[in-house]
């Protein structure tokens, strides 16, 4: 059976939402991801689910036809694992019921919400639960691998914040978990990434954020401001969070033309708490160096997140990584490879991690790395194919470089880089559990395209006939 004539037929009859295919009109729109990398990859249909029912037959749909299913919210994933050659996408963008309750301070919100949309709601009554740093990020996505972003620091990760979620798994069941209701499967989707369904609906516990102090701060890119910055960051209160972006200046219409593609340190810097406090914790930071731009001053907390890039789709390389200190040695590495390389745009991104996320204990979700300290992305933009293998060769030569003690990655900004990769996003002992734990929900591996983890018999039966 194939989505290209039983199951779509199947497809039209069963769903409420619209199935979309390669002969609408809208089909090439509607299949591309946010990452140019994938615009080869064609559908046989997209659905585009009404609501719970609708996400419900297509996983069933998808489990008797064997056939490859990809989930979509945001359409960010770094692998590309929001869309499918010749399966079936199950787009969630249409479910954004969002519940607020300002009382108990929680939030109900559909898995389709972005984290823009569901922060800028969450602001207008001074409240916030902490995401990335993207407005068009899928809430789904990020959840489920764990996310980091500006309150990190000082709420902890989303998992941390997680109260409970509604999830349909491979048997097409919608089950409701949390701490005390399936307590493994909850446990699995804090971190674990997608491989155990599609979770229509999360809970949420909201924190409150009101005005913070915050914004960019752009500073000259020398080994001693890279690892100044990284010092006071890790020595700021925990309300402070910053992501320092090492990187080739962008054109932007307020920087003189003389620095465009110049290495710079564009910084993120968001203080969420007492105005006059968090004036005080970011002066440290501006007195490294003259600055180039100046942009931190109080705002409203959804005011971190920049402006989207309209029709901009980049081809990149990545990678991620902890790293245990970046000093002014390893920042003098950074900057080496970074001016060495003649890459359209070429970024390291340093986040600091530590406070509320490190109180955690490592087993207590999925997301095990609690103690790692920096997180560190490396990218290379590229021109096209002809181009990506000396990217990739860079890039490769770069994380080498840079490579510590903590052997650790983030699954949310992995590429594909197979099962080795996944498996240092798992620590042995997370591994072995989410196996188990996926051969309970899901022993067909119907939710594969992700940062994989297989059903532990599919895997022991893999290892057995190597």
């Amino acid at each position: 059976m194939t989505a290209t004539n039983v199951s779509l037929q199947t497809l039209r009859a069963a769903v409420r939402g619209r199935v979309i295919v390669p002969e609408d009109v809208d089909y090439d729109p509607t299949r591309l991801t946010v990452s140019a990398v994938f615009d080869d990859r064609r559908p046989a249909a997209i659905v585009r689910a009404a609501d719970v029912e609708d996400v419900r037959r297509v996983v069933s749909l998808a489990r008797e036809a064997g056939q490859d299913l990809a989930i979509r919210s945001g359409g960010h994933s770094m692998a590309g694992h929001s869309t499918t050659d010749s399966g079936i996408v199950l787009d969630l963008r249409e479910l954004k019921g969002l519940e607020i309750d300002t009382v108990q301070k929680i939030a109900s919100a559909g898995g389709g919400l972005t984290t823009g949309e569901y922060t800028t709601a969450a602001a207008e009554y001074g409240l916030a639960t902490g995401f990335g740093d993207t407005a068009s990020v899928g809430i789904g996505g990020i959840t489920l691998g764990g996310g980091i972003g500006y309150l990190v620091r000082q709420h902890g990760l989303t998992i941390d914040n997680l109260l409970a979620a509604e999830i349909v798994t491979a048997d097409g069941e919608l089950r409701h978990v949390d701490a005390e209701h399936e307590p493994d499967l909850f446990w699995a989707i804090r971190g674990g990434g997608g491989n155990f369904g599609v979770v229509t609906r999360f809970t949420y516990r909201l924190q409150p954020v009101d005005t913070i102090v915050g914004g960019m701060l752009m500073l000259p890119a020398t080994p001693e401001v890279i690892a100044g910055f990284v010092e006071l960051a890790d020595a700021a209160p925990e309300e402070l969070s910053t992501i320092a972006n090492v990187m080739t200046a962008p054109p932007m219409p307020f920087l003189p033309a003389e620095l465009h593609g110049k290495l710079v340190l564009m910084a993120l810097v968001s203080y969420a708490g007492e105005v006059e406090a968090g004036l005080r914790a970011v002066e440290p930071f501006r007195k490294l160096a003259t600055p180039i731009a100046d942009m931190l001053r109080p705002a409203r907390y959804p005011d971190m997140y920049p402006p989207e890039e309209g029709e901009f789709r980049p081809l990149a390389v990545t990678r991620t990584m902890f790293l245990d200190t970046v000093d002014v040695d390893v920042a003098r590495s950074i900057v080496d490879h970074l001016e060495n390389s003649d890459a359209p745009m070429r970024a390291a991104q340093l986040r600091v991690l530590g406070g509320a996320m490190a109180r955690v204990p490592s087993d207590a979700t999925a997301f095990a790395h609690r103690s790692s300290r920096i997180m560190v992305n490396l990218a290379s933009f590229y021109l096209g194919p002809d181009d990506r293998a000396r990217r990739e060769q860079w890039i490769d030569a770069f994380t080498a470089a840079l490579r510590q003690g903590d052997q650790g990655a983030y699954v949310n900004f992995m590429s594909d880089e197979g099962e080795e990769g996944v498996r240092r996003a798992y620590p042995s002992p997370t591994w072995e559990r989410l196996a188990a734990i996926k051969a309970r929900y899901d022993p067909p591996n119907l939710f594969r395209l992700n940062q994989n983890i297989p059903p532990r018999a599919d895997r022991e039966a893999r290892q057995a006939v190597a």
